[in-house]
């Protein structure tokens, strides 16, 4: 395959064209980062290191730039999917990594159903069950509604804003202590590389990637007359996920440092609770069910652009496997009632160990297939900046891997 295939009338719904391409690639990025994975990691670690879980903050956004950068470009000039450029490159390896990518989305997107029922349980007291089919309700509605593109770009972008917004109050009523964080962040006391494996993963790794890049080409963004809005858009997206992961950070340590006891089931409830009292429930349940929801949204959108690898009736029948997507992950939360916080944080760092094949046949493309990019030449700093990202996933694999037997208890 080496182009990917015109939209059909079905397909057509979810696409989006002119600016609004690029403000709703970035936004869908930057929700399907900020999953209820992204909540309950950051509060796990902040619990157990501190202001010293700055530095693995620094260390994973400076990583996450390094890796949209490429990603975008190289799939933004191409105009192709990456499993389109995968098999065209080293044929047979589109078939792998959409495989990896999906698999990783579904436990992925399990997690966010848990986050879902976790939200809706603060806010209404809903049954886990109950909470599970009304979220995934909503989700299908936003992708069979008639202009579903169009509708999933607002709700993203709309729900990231206001999340971020009472995100941002908590932090600012917990008085984290800002200076010492900044400190570690340069110098910390101690450093984990587990969570620096598990914020990469959860952010850049499995499908998270190439949800704002395959957004954009799917709303037809593409070619090298793009490349300085490619760039952009893909900075501004990590921005969004940093800012917010900072904001939630502070506003946990700051609960934290002023001694509250955190129950470490339900760390995030716990937190905004202790600084906010009975309000703080309420945010909570609304932060963590918005986060939860747009990953949903974000996770089967780019999950089902990954199945497109089978041929073109996925295209055209696209809503209706995006459909059919949510419905299996709703199902697997309800009949195995997996525990949400050990989900999320494995999800996390089962993703980082899919980052480094995917990145490493874009990064190859760039560098010997000139002729995919239509003779656009790569900039060697770039590449460069590509290839040490590419080293530095390949360094958190053996943490990673090290964090998921300790969480399946086969260490």
């Amino acid at each position: 395959m080496t182009q990917s295939a015109p939209p059909s009338q079905e397909s057509k719904a979810l696409k989006v064209t002119g600016r609004s391409g690029f403000v709703g690639a970035m936004f869908l990025m930057a929700t399907s980062a900020i999953g209820p994975g992204f909540l309950t990691q950051t509060a796990t670690f902040t619990l157990q290191l501190g202001a010293a879980f700055a530095f693995a903050i620094l260390v994973s956004v400076l990583v996450d730039i390094a890796v949209q950068l490429n990603v975008w470009r190289i799939i933004g000039v191409s105009g192709r999917r990456a499993q389109d450029l995968a098999n065209t490159a080293i044929p047979g390896s589109g078939y792998v990594l959409s495989g990896l990518d999906v698999f990783g989305g579904l436990v992925f997107n399990i997690g966010n159903i848990a986050g879902c029922t976790l939200g809706l349980n603060a806010l209404f007291g809903l049954d886990v069950r109950v909470g599970a089919a009304v979220s995934a309700a909503f989700a299908i509605v936003v992708f069979l509604v008639r202009r579903a593109g169009v509708a999933m770009d607002r709700i993203v972008i709309g729900l990231g804003v206001v999340m971020l917004l009472l995100t941002t109050y908590v932090a600012l009523t917990s008085s984290p202590p800002a200076g010492d964080a900044l400190r570690q962040s340069i110098a910390p006391e101690t450093v984990s590389w587990l969570a620096i494996a598990t914020l990469i993963g959860g952010t850049v790794g499995g499908y998270i990637v190439y949800a704002g890049a395959h957004r954009m080409v799917d709303n037809g963004v593409r070619g090298a007359d793009q490349v300085g809005e490619i760039t952009r858009a893909s900075v501004l997206g990590i921005a969004i996920t940093a800012v917010m992961r900072v904001v939630l950070f502070l506003a946990i340590l700051g609960v934290v440092s002023a001694g509250a006891d955190i129950d470490e089931t339900n760390p995030v409830a716990s937190a905004f609770t202790a600084a906010l009292g009975d309000v703080g429930r309420i945010f909570f349940g609304t932060v963590m069910w918005i986060a939860a929801i747009t990953s949903v949204i974000g996770c089967s959108y780019t999950s089902t652009s990954f199945i497109k690898v089978l041929g073109q009736w996925v295209t055209d029948w696209e809503r209706w496997v995006v459909v059919g997507f949510i419905v299996a992950s709703s199902a697997v939360f309800i009949v195995l009632g997996t525990q949400p916080v050990n989900l999320l944080v494995f999800a996390g760092a089962f993703n980082a160990l899919i980052l480094p094949f995917g990145l490493g046949v874009l990064l190859w493309v760039a560098w010997k297939r000139r002729d995919l990019l239509d003779g656009y030449v790569y900039p060697k700093w770039l590449l460069g900046l590509g290839v040490l990202a590419w080293l530095a996933a390949f360094g958190v694999v053996v943490p990673a891997m090290k964090g998921l037997a300790e969480l399946m208890g086969w260490a």
